[in-house]
């Protein structure tokens, strides 16, 4: 039977649903940017879709016991909207600090200097209130694990969850107090979710694009003469073309990823209204 047919039974893993997503969840392991990652996520969500079109994936998931597992699958869901979001205001603020070094107005490039970092300033907040709401969902719940394509579920939880972990820190982290902080949080979601965590690789370099540019601009506004501050403009500009770049491969990742997790957002409320 193909992947797209519905069934009145949970397939086996042998079935090519089953094989499907444990195909997608091998190689989005294996991944260690958090670009691919998100492809990954995407394939493995489109599966997903098909596992909760099935009528015992339905029927397990709407039992009372489950339905509070489901809630916080939701939750988990609307990370994407908040890292879309932060994203996006993390972006103005670069157009507007780039469209002010072109005019190398000293006063005006200080001002949209200190907006910028405002502004990261509310995203970081934004986020960590987005991890805190989180944290009082994931409550321990039992989720029934006699039927495969529920404990599959329960790997799609963890490794969304390890994703937008990953993502979330690549847009807040900027120091090690901020780094132990998200894996503290990391650590309490893996005991209360008891999941088999992916081991998320290094990413690429260990300082990322917002990084360099929150620690660049930090020390642009404290170069007390004008004259200090001109000089820097050529470096500051290409680290924020650099971060403008990142922002815009980001940005589609979680446009692409967002059409399955709506869809199965959708899928997963019906569930909870029946």
């Amino acid at each position: 039977m193909a992947c797209h047919t519905r069934s009145n039974s949970f397939p086996s893993r042998s079935h090519p649903l089953a094989s499907n997503f444990e195909e997608h969840l091998r190689k989005l392991r294996s991944s260690s940017s958090i670009f691919r990652r998100l492809t990954g996520l995407q394939d493995l969500h489109d599966c997903v879709d098909k596992v909760l079109s099935l009528p015992l994936t339905q029927q397990a998931l709407a039992q009372e016991q489950q339905k509070k597992w489901v809630v916080r699958y939701v939750k988990l869901l609307d990370m994407s909207s908040i890292a879309k979001d932060a994203l996006l205001q993390t972006k103005e603020c670069v157009q507007g600090l780039l469209s002010a070094l072109r005019r190398r107005r000293g006063d005006e490039i200080s001002s949209e200097v200190k907006k910028f970092l405002a502004s990261r300033k509310a995203v970081k907040k934004t986020i960590k209130k987005a991890f805190r709401n989180l944290m009082k969902a994931c409550s321990p719940c039992n989720i029934n694990e006699e039927h495969e394509m529920i404990t599959m579920l329960r790997e799609v939880e963890t490794v969304t969850f390890t994703v937008f972990e990953s993502l979330l820190s690549l847009i807040i982290i900027t120091g090690p107090k901020a780094q132990s902080k998200l894996s503290g949080w990391s650590s309490l979601v893996s005991k209360l979710v008891q999941p088999k965590r992916v081991a998320c690789e290094e990413e690429e370099s260990n300082i990322n694009e917002f990084e360099k540019m929150d620690v660049g601009l930090s020390s642009f506004i404290t170069h007390k003469s004008t004259t200090s501050k001109l000089d820097n403009i050529v470096h500051v500009q290409n680290q924020l073309k650099e971060l403008e770049s990142s922002i815009q491969d980001l940005e589609e990742g979680l446009e692409c990823l967002s059409r399955p997790l709506i869809k199965n957002r959708v899928s997963l409320l019906n569930i909870l209204n029946h």
